[in-house]
C-alpha cells in the first residue's frame, strides 16, 4: 500500500520556484509510486493565519484514509504542532517530519495565534516516529528553536544538518531515507 503524505509548506510565496515548492518537487521525484503526497497550498501564504490553516489543515486530514504521514516545513511544522496538541482528529499518524520549524515564543518570535500550549508535548506522547531536521546556521530560523523542541520532545530524532539552508529547494535525502525506513 502507498504510503500517503499530507505536506504542510511554508509561509511566503509558494509559486515555482518560490518557498516550499523545490523541496515538494523533490520529495514528489524521490518517493514516486511509493507514495501519493498531498500538499494543498495553505490559505493566504504571504499573511498566514492560524485558524484558517488549521481548518485547512483538518479538512485535509479528514480526506485521508488509513495512516498518515505528516511533513511540515517550518510555519507548515508549527500548525501541525498546534493543531496536533491542542485538535480532535481522528487519523492515525504514521509519522511526523519537522523541518526547520520555529518556536513561536522565544524572544522576537513572539506570535501568539502560533504560540503553542506549555503542554503541548504531553499531547504528542502517541507520536512514536518524530523527527525533527535543521541546518546548524539555518538563514530564517536559528537552530536553538530545534533544540527546544528537542528537549520537550525528546524521543524526537533530530538531523542536525550542515550549512545555511532553510528551504532545502534541492532536496533533503535523509527526510527520504527516514520516510522510506519501516515504521514510517
Amino acid at each position: 500500500m502507498k504510503k500517503q503524505i499530507l505536506f504542510i509548506h511554508s509561509a511566503g510565496p509558494q509559486g515555482a520556484g518560490e518557498g516550499s515548492s523545490g523541496l515538494v518537487t523533490y520529495l514528489l521525484n524521490a518517493l514516486g509510486d511509493e507514495s501519493v503526497i498531498h500538499h494543498p497550498i495553505m490559505p493566504e501564504p504571504e499573511n498566514p493565519r492560524y485558524e484558517a490553516w488549521k481548518v485547512k489543515l483538518g479538512k485535509e486530514l479528514s480526506t485521508l484514509r488509513g495512516e498518515v504521514i505528516l511533513i511540515g516545513h517550518s510555519l507548515g511544522g508549527s500548525v501541525i504542532l498546534k493543531f496536533l496538541s491542542e485538535e480532535k482528529y481522528s487519523n492515525s499518524i504514521a509519522a511526523l517530519f519537522l523541518i526547520s520549524t520555529p518556536y513561536w515564543s522565544k524572544k522576537n518570535w513572539e506570535i501568539d495565534e502560533f504560540v503553542l500550549r506549555k503542554d503541548f508535548a504531553e499531547k504528542l506522547t502517541g507520536l512514536s516516529h518524530l523527527f525533527l531536521y535543521h541546518s546548524k546556521k539555518d538563514q530564517w530560523v536559528p537552530f536553538s528553536h530545534t533544540q527546544f523542541y528537542a528537549r520537550k520532545l525528546p524521543n524526537a530524532v533530530v538531523r542536525e544538518l550542515p550549512g545555511q539552508d532553510h528551504e532545502f529547494s534541492y532536496g533533503l535525502p535523509q527526510l527520504v531515507d527516514d520516510i522510506k525506513q519501516p515504521g514510517s
